[in-house]
Protein backbone atom coordinates (compact mmCIF):
# COMPACT_ATOMS: atom_id res chain seq x y z
CA UNK A 1 0.00 0.00 0.00
CA UNK A 2 1.35 3.51 -0.59
CA UNK A 3 2.07 5.70 2.29
CA UNK A 4 -0.55 8.12 1.27
CA UNK A 5 -3.27 5.58 0.97
CA UNK A 6 -2.10 3.66 3.96
CA UNK A 7 -2.21 7.40 6.08
CA UNK A 8 -5.48 7.97 4.92
CA UNK A 9 -6.71 4.22 6.13
CA UNK A 10 -5.48 5.12 9.60
CA UNK A 11 -7.17 8.56 9.56
CA UNK A 12 -10.54 6.98 8.80
CA UNK A 13 -10.33 4.29 10.98
CA UNK A 14 -9.31 6.93 13.75
CA UNK A 15 -12.05 8.98 12.62
CA UNK A 16 -14.69 6.21 12.44
CA UNK A 17 -13.64 5.31 16.23
CA UNK A 18 -13.69 9.05 17.46
CA UNK A 19 -17.25 9.04 16.07
CA UNK A 20 -18.71 5.92 17.96
CA UNK A 21 -20.97 6.62 20.54
CA UNK A 22 -19.14 5.18 23.79
CA UNK A 23 -20.77 4.18 27.03
CA UNK A 24 -19.63 2.94 30.56
CA UNK A 25 -22.26 -0.13 30.16
CA UNK A 26 -23.15 -1.74 26.75
CA UNK A 27 -25.86 -4.64 26.94
CA UNK A 28 -25.84 -6.29 23.55
CA UNK A 29 -28.40 -8.42 21.76
CA UNK A 30 -30.76 -8.85 24.70
CA UNK A 31 -34.33 -9.27 24.19
CA UNK A 32 -35.68 -6.35 25.70
CA UNK A 33 -39.28 -5.97 27.68
CA UNK A 34 -39.51 -2.54 28.52
CA UNK A 35 -41.94 -2.52 31.13
CA UNK A 36 -45.07 -1.08 28.70
CA UNK A 37 -46.70 -4.38 28.30
CA UNK A 38 -45.84 -3.92 24.90
CA UNK A 39 -44.10 -6.77 22.68
CA UNK A 40 -40.03 -7.67 23.04
CA UNK A 41 -37.46 -7.38 20.76
CA UNK A 42 -34.15 -7.55 20.27
CA UNK A 43 -31.47 -4.31 20.88
CA UNK A 44 -29.44 -2.87 22.55
CA UNK A 45 -28.73 -0.50 25.46
CA UNK A 46 -26.36 2.17 26.41
CA UNK A 47 -25.85 3.26 30.24
CA UNK A 48 -23.88 6.10 31.10
CA UNK A 49 -23.27 6.95 34.70
CA UNK A 50 -26.89 6.31 36.47
CA UNK A 51 -28.67 6.81 33.31
CA UNK A 52 -30.12 4.94 30.34
CA UNK A 53 -28.71 6.84 27.31
CA UNK A 54 -29.47 5.20 24.68
CA UNK A 55 -31.77 1.91 23.49
CA UNK A 56 -31.67 0.31 19.87
CA UNK A 57 -29.29 -0.59 17.40
CA UNK A 58 -26.20 0.20 19.11
CA UNK A 59 -23.76 -1.82 17.08
CA UNK A 60 -21.26 0.43 16.31
CA UNK A 61 -21.28 1.39 19.59
CA UNK A 62 -18.45 0.70 22.14
CA UNK A 63 -18.49 0.33 26.08
CA UNK A 64 -16.33 0.52 28.86
CA UNK A 65 -17.70 -2.82 29.71
CA UNK A 66 -19.99 -4.87 27.36
CA UNK A 67 -22.43 -7.10 28.29
CA UNK A 68 -23.82 -9.66 25.98
CA UNK A 69 -27.27 -10.30 26.53
CA UNK A 70 -27.74 -12.87 23.64
CA UNK A 71 -30.24 -15.20 24.76
CA UNK A 72 -31.09 -13.15 27.41
CA UNK A 73 -34.45 -10.78 28.94
CA UNK A 74 -33.44 -7.36 29.60
CA UNK A 75 -36.08 -5.78 31.86
CA UNK A 76 -35.95 -2.76 34.49
CA UNK A 77 -35.58 -4.04 37.78
CA UNK A 78 -38.10 -5.23 39.76
CA UNK A 79 -40.18 -3.74 42.59
CA UNK A 80 -40.95 -5.17 45.90
CA UNK A 81 -44.28 -3.38 46.43
CA UNK A 82 -44.12 -4.74 50.40
CA UNK A 83 -40.89 -4.92 51.69
CA UNK A 84 -39.83 -5.89 54.98
CA UNK A 85 -36.42 -5.56 54.67
CA UNK A 86 -36.03 -3.00 57.31
CA UNK A 87 -33.92 -4.87 59.48
CA UNK A 88 -32.44 -7.13 57.34
CA UNK A 89 -30.35 -4.53 55.17
CA UNK A 90 -29.04 -3.16 58.13
CA UNK A 91 -27.27 -6.41 59.22
CA UNK A 92 -26.34 -7.19 55.33
CA UNK A 93 -27.05 -4.03 52.94
CA UNK A 94 -26.36 -7.11 49.80
CA UNK A 95 -30.29 -7.94 49.93
CA UNK A 96 -28.82 -11.23 48.73
CA UNK A 97 -32.34 -13.08 48.13
CA UNK A 98 -34.07 -10.15 46.78
CA UNK A 99 -31.34 -9.25 44.43
CA UNK A 100 -31.00 -12.56 43.12
CA UNK A 101 -34.75 -11.98 41.43
CA UNK A 102 -33.69 -8.70 39.82
CA UNK A 103 -35.74 -6.43 42.65
CA UNK A 104 -33.68 -3.07 42.71
CA UNK A 105 -36.32 -1.44 45.03
CA UNK A 106 -37.47 -2.50 48.21
CA UNK A 107 -40.79 -0.45 49.49
CA UNK A 108 -41.68 -0.38 53.13
CA UNK A 109 -44.15 0.60 55.39
CA UNK A 110 -47.07 -1.77 56.10
CA UNK A 111 -48.46 0.43 59.03
CA UNK A 112 -45.38 -0.21 60.80
CA UNK A 113 -42.46 2.28 59.52
CA UNK A 114 -39.10 2.86 60.71
CA UNK A 115 -40.18 6.53 61.97
CA UNK A 116 -41.06 8.90 63.14
CA UNK A 117 -40.22 7.66 66.71
CA UNK A 118 -39.88 9.06 69.72
CA UNK A 119 -37.50 8.14 72.91
CA UNK A 120 -39.96 5.73 74.05
CA UNK A 121 -40.34 4.25 71.16
CA UNK A 122 -36.55 3.88 70.26
CA UNK A 123 -36.29 2.25 74.08
CA UNK A 124 -38.75 -0.27 72.98
CA UNK A 125 -37.79 -1.00 69.81
CA UNK A 126 -34.39 -2.11 71.08
CA UNK A 127 -35.89 -3.78 73.53
CA UNK A 128 -37.64 -5.83 71.42
CA UNK A 129 -35.07 -6.74 69.17
CA UNK A 130 -34.02 -10.27 67.96
CA UNK A 131 -31.31 -12.15 66.25
CA UNK A 132 -30.68 -8.63 64.78
CA UNK A 133 -29.40 -5.94 67.01
CA UNK A 134 -28.70 -2.53 66.39
CA UNK A 135 -28.86 0.65 67.48
CA UNK A 136 -31.11 3.35 66.55
CA UNK A 137 -29.62 6.77 66.20
CA UNK A 138 -32.31 8.41 64.17
CA UNK A 139 -36.05 9.81 64.93
CA UNK A 140 -37.69 10.64 61.36
CA UNK A 141 -38.50 8.23 58.56
CA UNK A 142 -36.30 10.14 56.34
CA UNK A 143 -33.16 9.93 58.73
CA UNK A 144 -34.03 6.11 58.62
CA UNK A 145 -34.02 5.89 55.16
CA UNK A 146 -30.97 8.14 54.70
CA UNK A 147 -28.85 5.54 57.39
CA UNK A 148 -29.62 2.99 55.43
CA UNK A 149 -27.88 4.19 51.82
CA UNK A 150 -24.60 5.88 54.28
CA UNK A 151 -24.81 2.67 55.96
CA UNK A 152 -24.81 0.75 52.08
CA UNK A 153 -27.31 -1.19 50.52
CA UNK A 154 -27.72 -2.60 46.96
CA UNK A 155 -31.20 -1.67 46.50
CA UNK A 156 -32.85 1.65 46.23
CA UNK A 157 -35.16 1.87 49.01
CA UNK A 158 -38.56 3.61 50.11
CA UNK A 159 -41.25 3.63 52.19
CA UNK A 160 -44.55 4.65 53.26
CA UNK A 161 -45.21 6.12 56.78
CA UNK A 162 -47.23 3.89 58.77
CA UNK A 163 -50.52 4.88 60.67
CA UNK A 164 -49.36 2.81 63.24
CA UNK A 165 -46.24 4.14 63.99
CA UNK A 166 -47.98 7.85 64.03
CA UNK A 167 -50.79 6.50 66.21
CA UNK A 168 -48.15 5.08 68.71
CA UNK A 169 -46.00 8.27 68.68
CA UNK A 170 -48.90 10.46 69.88
CA UNK A 171 -51.71 7.61 71.77
CA UNK A 172 -49.11 4.65 72.70
CA UNK A 173 -51.02 1.38 72.50
CA UNK A 174 -54.00 2.35 73.99
CA UNK A 175 -57.77 1.18 72.65
CA UNK A 176 -59.63 5.21 72.23
CA UNK A 177 -60.11 7.67 69.98
CA UNK A 178 -56.99 10.42 69.55
CA UNK A 179 -57.94 13.65 71.02
CA UNK A 180 -58.33 16.65 68.54
CA UNK A 181 -54.91 17.79 69.37
CA UNK A 182 -53.12 14.01 69.13
CA UNK A 183 -55.31 13.64 66.07
CA UNK A 184 -53.39 17.17 64.77
CA UNK A 185 -49.82 16.50 66.22
CA UNK A 186 -50.36 12.85 63.95
CA UNK A 187 -51.23 14.46 60.50
CA UNK A 188 -48.66 16.76 61.32
CA UNK A 189 -46.11 14.03 61.36
CA UNK A 190 -47.93 12.48 58.02
CA UNK A 191 -47.36 15.87 56.98
CA UNK A 192 -43.49 15.93 57.44
CA UNK A 193 -42.75 12.51 56.19
CA UNK A 194 -44.75 13.81 52.70
CA UNK A 195 -42.18 16.07 52.45
CA UNK A 196 -39.56 14.12 53.41
CA UNK A 197 -40.43 12.07 51.08
CA UNK A 198 -42.91 9.18 52.06
CA UNK A 199 -45.11 7.74 49.20
CA UNK A 200 -48.20 7.63 51.27
CA UNK A 201 -49.82 6.49 54.41
CA UNK A 202 -49.32 2.59 55.06
CA UNK A 203 -52.12 0.73 57.59
CA UNK A 204 -51.94 -2.80 59.16
CA UNK A 205 -55.33 -2.95 60.63
CA UNK A 206 -55.58 -6.51 61.81
CA UNK A 207 -52.98 -5.95 64.35
CA UNK A 208 -53.40 -3.76 68.28
CA UNK A 209 -52.78 -1.11 67.52
CA UNK A 210 -53.83 -0.68 64.60
CA UNK A 211 -57.04 -2.23 65.09
CA UNK A 212 -58.43 0.48 67.35
CA UNK A 213 -58.13 3.36 64.93
CA UNK A 214 -61.48 4.35 63.08
CA UNK A 215 -61.73 4.60 59.34
CA UNK A 216 -62.41 8.99 60.44
CA UNK A 217 -59.10 8.69 61.70
CA UNK A 218 -57.38 6.96 58.54
CA UNK A 219 -59.55 9.41 56.21
CA UNK A 220 -58.06 12.39 58.35
CA UNK A 221 -54.04 11.19 57.50
CA UNK A 222 -55.32 10.37 54.09
CA UNK A 223 -56.14 13.97 53.39
CA UNK A 224 -52.57 15.30 54.41
CA UNK A 225 -50.96 12.49 52.47
CA UNK A 226 -53.73 13.40 49.42
CA UNK A 227 -52.24 16.64 49.83
CA UNK A 228 -48.66 15.83 48.29
CA UNK A 229 -49.91 13.27 46.00
CA UNK A 230 -49.12 10.62 47.95
CA UNK A 231 -50.93 7.02 48.67
CA UNK A 232 -53.17 4.71 50.88
CA UNK A 233 -51.85 1.40 50.94
CA UNK A 234 -53.53 -0.99 53.79
CA UNK A 235 -53.34 -4.59 55.07
CA UNK A 236 -56.92 -4.08 55.61
CA UNK A 237 -59.37 -4.92 58.98
CA UNK A 238 -60.21 -8.33 57.79
CA UNK A 239 -59.21 -10.75 54.46
CA UNK A 240 -61.76 -13.19 55.17
CA UNK A 241 -65.22 -13.27 56.94
CA UNK A 242 -65.43 -9.56 56.94
CA UNK A 243 -63.45 -9.05 53.59
CA UNK A 244 -66.29 -7.11 51.37
CA UNK A 245 -67.01 -5.04 54.34
CA UNK A 246 -63.27 -4.27 54.63
CA UNK A 247 -62.83 -3.25 51.04
CA UNK A 248 -65.68 -1.29 51.54
CA UNK A 249 -63.87 0.80 54.14
CA UNK A 250 -61.02 1.44 52.00
CA UNK A 251 -62.99 2.69 48.84
CA UNK A 252 -64.51 4.86 51.52
CA UNK A 253 -61.49 5.88 52.50
CA UNK A 254 -59.97 6.60 48.69
CA UNK A 255 -63.31 8.65 48.27
CA UNK A 256 -63.09 11.07 50.92
CA UNK A 257 -59.85 11.48 51.47
CA UNK A 258 -59.96 11.53 47.58
CA UNK A 259 -56.78 9.41 47.19
CA UNK A 260 -55.58 6.31 45.38
CA UNK A 261 -55.29 3.38 47.13
CA UNK A 262 -53.99 -0.39 47.03
CA UNK A 263 -55.04 -3.27 48.80
CA UNK A 264 -51.83 -4.93 50.53
CA UNK A 265 -51.50 -8.55 49.59
CA UNK A 266 -54.94 -9.65 48.04
CA UNK A 267 -56.53 -12.49 49.30
CA UNK A 268 -59.03 -14.15 50.32
CA UNK A 269 -58.55 -15.82 53.72
CA UNK A 270 -59.99 -19.77 55.18
CA UNK A 271 -61.48 -21.86 52.67
CA UNK A 272 -64.84 -20.69 53.52
CA UNK A 273 -64.26 -17.34 52.25
CA UNK A 274 -62.80 -18.70 48.73
CA UNK A 275 -66.01 -18.16 47.09
CA UNK A 276 -65.40 -14.10 47.39
CA UNK A 277 -63.16 -13.67 44.70
CA UNK A 278 -65.63 -12.57 42.58
CA UNK A 279 -67.60 -10.54 44.37
CA UNK A 280 -63.87 -8.67 45.32
CA UNK A 281 -62.81 -8.27 42.10
CA UNK A 282 -66.61 -7.12 40.88
CA UNK A 283 -66.31 -4.22 44.00
CA UNK A 284 -62.87 -2.95 42.92
CA UNK A 285 -63.89 -2.93 39.01
CA UNK A 286 -66.82 -0.70 40.20
CA UNK A 287 -64.85 1.51 42.01
CA UNK A 288 -62.49 1.84 39.62
CA UNK A 289 -64.78 2.57 36.86
CA UNK A 290 -66.56 5.37 39.30
CA UNK A 291 -62.83 7.20 38.96
CA UNK A 292 -61.26 5.80 41.85
CA UNK A 293 -57.83 4.95 41.17
CA UNK A 294 -57.85 1.21 43.73
CA UNK A 295 -54.74 -1.08 42.57
CA UNK A 296 -53.64 -4.05 44.38
CA UNK A 297 -50.16 -6.18 45.31
CA UNK A 298 -50.36 -9.87 46.56
CA UNK A 299 -47.58 -12.37 47.20
CA UNK A 300 -47.74 -16.16 45.24
CA UNK A 301 -48.04 -18.63 47.64
CA UNK A 302 -51.41 -20.33 49.24
CA UNK A 303 -49.79 -19.37 52.90
CA UNK A 304 -49.21 -16.05 55.02
CA UNK A 305 -46.81 -15.24 57.63
CA UNK A 306 -47.44 -13.13 60.60
CA UNK A 307 -46.86 -13.79 64.22
CA UNK A 308 -49.49 -15.28 66.82
CA UNK A 309 -51.00 -12.08 67.39
CA UNK A 310 -53.00 -12.67 64.66
CA UNK A 311 -54.75 -15.44 66.78
CA UNK A 312 -55.52 -13.44 69.95
CA UNK A 313 -58.70 -10.38 70.27
CA UNK A 314 -56.91 -7.51 69.68
CA UNK A 315 -58.33 -5.96 73.65
CA UNK A 316 -55.87 -8.68 75.33
CA UNK A 317 -53.24 -6.97 73.35
CA UNK A 318 -54.22 -2.98 74.34
CA UNK A 319 -50.51 -1.85 75.87
CA UNK A 320 -48.08 -2.98 73.57
CA UNK A 321 -46.27 -6.13 74.41
CA UNK A 322 -45.40 -6.48 78.23
CA UNK A 323 -49.31 -5.89 79.02
CA UNK A 324 -49.83 -8.25 76.66
CA UNK A 325 -48.06 -10.89 78.16
CA UNK A 326 -49.01 -9.90 81.77
CA UNK A 327 -52.58 -10.48 81.31
CA UNK A 328 -51.79 -13.97 79.72
CA UNK A 329 -50.95 -14.84 82.56
CA UNK A 330 -53.86 -13.74 84.54
CA UNK A 331 -56.05 -16.84 84.90
CA UNK A 332 -59.05 -15.31 84.90
CA UNK A 333 -58.17 -12.97 81.62
CA UNK A 334 -56.30 -16.30 79.91
CA UNK A 335 -59.81 -18.52 80.32
CA UNK A 336 -61.51 -15.44 78.76
CA UNK A 337 -58.68 -15.34 75.60
CA UNK A 338 -59.08 -19.04 75.17
CA UNK A 339 -62.52 -19.24 74.49
CA UNK A 340 -62.22 -16.46 72.15
CA UNK A 341 -60.31 -18.04 70.33
CA UNK A 342 -61.94 -21.10 69.90
CA UNK A 343 -64.67 -18.92 69.20
CA UNK A 344 -66.09 -17.90 64.93
CA UNK A 345 -66.41 -14.08 65.04
CA UNK A 346 -66.42 -11.35 62.99
CA UNK A 347 -65.47 -8.47 65.55
CA UNK A 348 -61.93 -9.03 65.15
CA UNK A 349 -59.56 -11.39 62.29
CA UNK A 350 -58.72 -14.80 63.22
CA UNK A 351 -56.02 -16.75 61.03
CA UNK A 352 -56.18 -19.20 63.61
CA UNK A 353 -60.03 -19.61 62.71
CA UNK A 354 -59.11 -19.15 58.96
CA UNK A 355 -56.95 -21.95 58.88
CA UNK A 356 -58.20 -25.78 58.60
CA UNK A 357 -56.18 -26.51 62.10
CA UNK A 358 -53.37 -25.90 64.20
CA UNK A 359 -51.20 -28.72 61.47
CA UNK A 360 -52.03 -25.33 58.82
CA UNK A 361 -49.56 -23.52 61.40
CA UNK A 362 -45.64 -23.32 61.38
CA UNK A 363 -43.93 -21.91 64.12
CA UNK A 364 -40.73 -19.97 62.36
CA UNK A 365 -39.60 -16.93 64.37
CA UNK A 366 -38.73 -17.03 67.80
CA UNK A 367 -36.56 -14.44 69.75
CA UNK A 368 -35.49 -16.48 72.74
CA UNK A 369 -32.77 -18.74 71.85
CA UNK A 370 -34.00 -21.76 74.44
CA UNK A 371 -37.16 -21.66 71.97
CA UNK A 372 -35.25 -21.54 68.57
CA UNK A 373 -35.23 -25.88 68.42
CA UNK A 374 -38.83 -25.49 67.74
CA UNK A 375 -38.47 -23.80 64.56
CA UNK A 376 -40.38 -25.18 61.25
CA UNK A 377 -42.36 -27.57 64.04
CA UNK A 378 -46.76 -26.64 63.26
CA UNK A 379 -48.29 -25.69 66.49
CA UNK A 380 -49.86 -28.65 66.42
CA UNK A 381 -46.79 -30.20 67.03
CA UNK A 382 -45.16 -27.85 69.53
CA UNK A 383 -48.88 -28.80 71.60
CA UNK A 384 -48.37 -32.51 71.65
CA UNK A 385 -45.25 -32.13 73.16
CA UNK A 386 -46.80 -30.00 75.69
CA UNK A 387 -49.68 -31.81 76.07
CA UNK A 388 -51.97 -28.56 75.76
CA UNK A 389 -54.02 -27.42 74.00
CA UNK A 390 -53.12 -25.30 70.35
CA UNK A 391 -54.59 -22.06 72.28
CA UNK A 392 -52.62 -22.34 75.56
CA UNK A 393 -49.37 -23.34 73.66
CA UNK A 394 -50.05 -20.13 71.39
CA UNK A 395 -50.55 -18.32 74.39
CA UNK A 396 -47.51 -19.70 76.38
CA UNK A 397 -44.92 -19.16 73.53
CA UNK A 398 -46.04 -15.70 73.29
CA UNK A 399 -44.95 -15.19 77.20
CA UNK A 400 -41.69 -17.44 77.25
CA UNK A 401 -40.56 -16.27 74.13
CA UNK A 402 -40.76 -12.46 74.71
CA UNK A 403 -42.87 -11.95 70.96
CA UNK A 404 -45.52 -12.51 68.91
CA UNK A 405 -43.71 -15.31 67.68
CA UNK A 406 -43.40 -15.24 63.69
CA UNK A 407 -45.62 -18.05 62.24
CA UNK A 408 -46.63 -18.94 58.35
CA UNK A 409 -50.51 -19.82 58.14
CA UNK A 410 -52.01 -21.66 55.36
CA UNK A 411 -55.04 -20.06 54.00
CA UNK A 412 -55.46 -19.53 50.46
CA UNK A 413 -56.77 -21.54 47.47
CA UNK A 414 -54.02 -22.10 44.19
CA UNK A 415 -56.72 -21.40 41.81
CA UNK A 416 -57.54 -17.73 43.87
CA UNK A 417 -54.00 -17.08 43.45
CA UNK A 418 -53.88 -17.51 39.88
CA UNK A 419 -57.02 -15.50 39.11
CA UNK A 420 -55.69 -12.82 41.01
CA UNK A 421 -52.57 -12.64 38.95
CA UNK A 422 -53.94 -11.99 36.00
CA UNK A 423 -55.91 -8.97 37.39
CA UNK A 424 -54.50 -6.03 35.08
CA UNK A 425 -53.50 -3.62 38.29
CA UNK A 426 -52.25 -6.47 40.63
CA UNK A 427 -48.65 -5.86 41.23
CA UNK A 428 -46.01 -7.69 43.56
CA UNK A 429 -44.91 -7.73 47.07
CA UNK A 430 -42.63 -10.30 49.10
CA UNK A 431 -44.13 -9.12 52.09
CA UNK A 432 -40.80 -10.69 53.74
CA UNK A 433 -37.21 -9.44 54.85
CA UNK A 434 -34.66 -9.94 52.19
CA UNK A 435 -32.01 -12.25 53.25
CA UNK A 436 -28.84 -14.10 52.96
CA UNK A 437 -28.23 -18.03 53.50
CA UNK A 438 -25.46 -17.42 56.18
CA UNK A 439 -24.68 -15.50 59.22
CA UNK A 440 -27.48 -14.43 61.72
CA UNK A 441 -30.17 -15.15 59.65
CA UNK A 442 -29.61 -18.86 59.90
CA UNK A 443 -30.88 -19.07 63.48
CA UNK A 444 -34.11 -18.30 62.03
CA UNK A 445 -36.92 -19.97 59.71
CA UNK A 446 -38.98 -17.87 56.88
CA UNK A 447 -41.55 -17.96 54.50
CA UNK A 448 -40.51 -19.29 51.26
CA UNK A 449 -41.63 -15.89 49.86
CA UNK A 450 -38.34 -13.70 50.80
CA UNK A 451 -36.53 -16.36 48.54
CA UNK A 452 -39.15 -16.79 45.43
CA UNK A 453 -41.82 -14.47 45.21
CA UNK A 454 -40.90 -12.74 41.86
CA UNK A 455 -39.14 -15.77 40.41
CA UNK A 456 -42.03 -17.54 40.64
CA UNK A 457 -43.79 -15.10 38.88
CA UNK A 458 -41.74 -15.70 36.10
CA UNK A 459 -40.44 -19.57 36.04
CA UNK A 460 -43.97 -20.82 37.71
CA UNK A 461 -46.27 -18.99 36.30
CA UNK A 462 -45.38 -17.14 32.91
CA UNK A 463 -42.96 -20.16 31.95
CA UNK A 464 -44.72 -23.37 33.14
CA UNK A 465 -48.29 -22.48 33.49
CA UNK A 466 -48.69 -19.65 31.02
CA UNK A 467 -50.94 -17.42 33.37
CA UNK A 468 -49.93 -14.68 31.75
CA UNK A 469 -47.52 -13.78 29.56
CA UNK A 470 -43.69 -12.69 29.57
CA UNK A 471 -44.55 -8.51 28.44
CA UNK A 472 -47.53 -8.97 31.47
CA UNK A 473 -45.85 -10.26 34.14
CA UNK A 474 -42.79 -7.14 33.40
CA UNK A 475 -45.64 -4.64 33.32
CA UNK A 476 -46.81 -5.89 36.61
CA UNK A 477 -43.34 -6.01 37.98
CA UNK A 478 -42.06 -2.63 36.82
CA UNK A 479 -43.83 -0.02 35.08
CA UNK A 480 -47.31 -0.40 37.02
CA UNK A 481 -45.94 -0.16 40.61
CA UNK A 482 -43.52 2.82 40.11
CA UNK A 483 -46.37 4.89 38.02
CA UNK A 484 -48.81 3.61 40.96
CA UNK A 485 -46.38 5.28 43.73
CA UNK A 486 -45.84 8.04 40.88
CA UNK A 487 -42.00 7.21 41.33
CA UNK A 488 -40.15 9.41 39.01
CA UNK A 489 -37.86 7.83 36.10
CA UNK A 490 -37.84 4.39 37.24
CA UNK A 491 -39.81 1.15 36.58
CA UNK A 492 -38.76 1.34 32.69
CA UNK A 493 -36.53 1.03 30.02
CA UNK A 494 -37.05 4.79 28.64
CA UNK A 495 -33.73 7.08 27.54
CA UNK A 496 -33.41 9.47 30.81
CA UNK A 497 -34.40 6.41 33.35
CA UNK A 498 -32.45 5.13 36.48
CA UNK A 499 -30.33 2.09 35.02
CA UNK A 500 -32.27 -0.07 37.33
CA UNK A 501 -32.24 -3.54 35.33
CA UNK A 502 -32.77 -6.95 35.59
CA UNK A 503 -31.30 -9.15 32.70
CA UNK A 504 -32.38 -13.09 33.28
CA UNK A 505 -32.52 -16.48 31.40
CA UNK A 506 -36.25 -16.64 30.99
CA UNK A 507 -35.73 -20.32 30.67
CA UNK A 508 -33.91 -20.72 33.63
CA UNK A 509 -35.81 -18.74 36.06
CA UNK A 510 -36.68 -20.21 38.69
CA UNK A 511 -37.78 -20.33 42.31
CA UNK A 512 -36.13 -22.76 45.06
CA UNK A 513 -37.58 -22.04 48.26
CA UNK A 514 -39.92 -24.67 49.81
CA UNK A 515 -41.94 -24.25 53.30
CA UNK A 516 -39.79 -27.14 54.38
CA UNK A 517 -36.33 -25.85 53.03
CA UNK A 518 -36.95 -21.82 52.34
CA UNK A 519 -33.65 -20.53 52.59
CA UNK A 520 -32.38 -21.65 49.01
CA UNK A 521 -31.99 -18.75 46.61
CA UNK A 522 -33.36 -18.40 43.16
CA UNK A 523 -31.21 -19.24 40.05
CA UNK A 524 -31.56 -17.87 36.36
CA UNK A 525 -30.88 -14.11 37.29
CA UNK A 526 -27.75 -13.50 35.65
CA UNK A 527 -27.08 -9.72 36.26
CA UNK A 528 -28.76 -6.63 38.06
CA UNK A 529 -27.84 -3.09 37.96
CA UNK A 530 -29.14 -0.80 40.23
CA UNK A 531 -28.44 2.98 39.35
CA UNK A 532 -26.01 1.99 36.64
CA UNK A 533 -23.91 0.11 39.28
CA UNK A 534 -23.26 -4.02 38.55
CA UNK A 535 -25.02 -5.89 41.80
CA UNK A 536 -25.13 -9.14 40.36
CA UNK A 537 -22.31 -10.45 37.83
CA UNK A 538 -23.13 -13.68 36.04
CA UNK A 539 -24.98 -15.05 39.14
CA UNK A 540 -22.80 -13.27 41.72
CA UNK A 541 -23.16 -11.09 44.06
CA UNK A 542 -20.52 -7.87 43.39
CA UNK A 543 -20.57 -6.68 46.65
CA UNK A 544 -21.39 -3.14 45.58
CA UNK A 545 -23.82 -0.96 47.20
CA UNK A 546 -25.26 1.66 45.02
CA UNK A 547 -28.68 1.65 46.56
CA UNK A 548 -30.38 5.31 47.02
CA UNK A 549 -33.69 6.69 48.71
CA UNK A 550 -36.24 7.17 46.22
CA UNK A 551 -38.80 9.28 47.53
CA UNK A 552 -42.53 10.01 46.76
CA UNK A 553 -43.95 12.87 44.74
CA UNK A 554 -44.75 15.38 47.72
CA UNK A 555 -40.54 15.74 48.24
CA UNK A 556 -39.76 19.07 48.80
CA UNK A 557 -35.97 19.63 49.06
Amino acid sequence: MKPFLFFLAIANLFFSCSNSESYDILIKNGQIVDGSGNSSYVGDIGIRGDTIAAIGNLQDAIGNSEIDATGLVVAPGFINMLSWATESLIEDGRSQSDIRQGVTLEVFGEGWSMGPLNEEMKVDEEKSQGDIKYPISWRTLSEYLDFLVKKGVSTNVASFIGATTVRIHELGYEDRAPTAEELESMKSLVRQAMEEGALGVGSSLIYAPAFYASTEELIELCKVAAAYDGMYISHMRSEGGRLLESLDELIRIASEANIRAEVYHLKESGQANWGKYDAVVAKIDSARVAGLEITTDMYTYIAGATGLDAAMPPWVQEGGYNKWAERLQDPFIRKKVLQEMKTPTDEWESLMQAVEGPEKMILVGFKNDSLKYLTGKTLAEVAELRQLSPEETAMDLVVQDGSRVGTIYFLMSEENVKKQLALPYMSFGSDAGSYSIEGVFLKSSYHPRAFGNFARVLGKYVREEKVITLEEAIYKLTTLPATNLKIKKRGALKEGYFADLAIFDPAQIQDHASFEEPMQYATGMVHVLVNGTAVLENGEHTGAFPGQVVRGPGFRQ
